[in-house]
């Protein structure tokens, strides 16, 4: 590519780029004002319940050349408007992801609270419509907000956010592991798969590499997987074991972080973390293990199966009912 030209296809790409926000924004607005309109005609009884059809049809015959109108599509702008109008906070990122990023959204999620979740992230990550659709289905929200991911004290008393960096367990589905398997099985799978695998750890993960080797004295050792992590500032090994658990596991994993920090990490990097993701564990264990850990450590576990949704909300619920202050 021609260097002297690059500042113009920059111009052209960011004016592209706000072309498509614009209209995107003109869209949601028109669907919206589409939807007010409707609902305030049939709360005052000015229109029947039958509205919507005969509009949809109204279009069809005497306006061919406006397509996207269907009855079904104009309920979908009344339920829109219906699902928002009373959190005006959230005006704004409306507009600024897809109407299929909406629809996914207020279609499919059951709570305020879970939808600002999704608007948001969708917003934050720059989600594809697919890649939206999936972490809805992974139940995220539930997980997040369940999510007791067991830290180290040290972690803990750190003065970074951690807040929906890690999570308490990460849904693996698209790797299709036979049961049982081992650790390496699950490795190639995730270094085979590490685009779908950032999309589940958050993508201010950056792979850096599988079998990471460091050497200390005269010998080698390999660590499963090492990021970095944008947004924290330092490194993050991943230590992989594919069955229950143990204190003893927590040692390997605090031996590569001091070796990372003393001998890869940067200056003006934070010190590492390390993640121990196993297949389960018992949370009274792991609170032990940690307690009094010096490392920046914390235990998760993975499944390979997409959550019983349902069943995610119904513990969220009960967490949010024994909530003190609930009575």
């Amino acid at each position: 590519m021609d260097k002297r030209f690059s500042d113009i296809i920059q111009l052209i790409k960011k004016s592209r780029t706000n072309a498509f926000r614009a209209v995107n924004a003109e869209l949601i607005n028109l669907y919206w004002n589409i939807g007010q309109h409707i609902c305030k005609k049939l709360e005052n009884s000015e229109w029947g319940d039958s509205v919507v059809t005969e509009l949809a049809n109204y279009i069809q015959q005497n306006e061919p050349d406006i397509k996207g109108f269907s009855d079904k599509n104009i309920w979908r702008m009344k339920q829109f408007y219906e699902t928002y109008k009373a959190f005006p906070k959230l005006s704004t990122l409306l507009r600024e992801i897809s109407w299929s990023h909406n629809l996914a959204i207020f279609s499919r999620c059951k709570t305020s609270e879970e939808r600002e979740f999704y608007l948001r992230l969708a917003k934050q990550e720059s989600y594809s419509f697919r890649e939206l659709d999936r972490q809805i289905s992974a139940s995220l929200f539930e997980r997040t907000m369940i999510g007791n991911t067991k830290l180290s004290t040290a972690l803990r008393e750190t003065d970074r956010d951690l807040s929906n960096t890690f999570k308490d367990s990460y849904v693996f589905e698209f790797l299709s592991l036979p049961e049982p398997h081992g650790e390496g099985e699950l490795q190639r799978g995730l270094v085979r798969e590490m685009k779908k695998f950032i999309l589940e750890l958050g993508k201010d993960f950056l792979f850096i590499g599988e079998e990471y080797k460091i050497q200390v004295g005269s010998s080698d050792f390999f660590m499963d997987l090492l990021f970095y992590h944008r947004g924290l500032q330092c490194l993050v090994a991943f230590e992989l074991k594919a069955d229950k658990f143990k204190p003893e596991h927590l040692g390997q994993l605090n031996f590569y972080l001091e070796a990372l920090d003393r001998d890869v990490r940067r200056a003006n990097e934070n010190p590492s973390i390390g993640v121990l993701l196993c297949k389960d564990k018992d949370n009274e264990i792991v609170e032990y293990a940690l307690s009094r850990s010096l490392s920046p450590t914390m235990v998760s576990e993975y499944k390979t199966q997409l959550p019983n949704k349902k069943l995610l909300q119904q513990k969220l619920h009960e967490l949010f009912a024994h909530e003190p202050g609930d009575g």
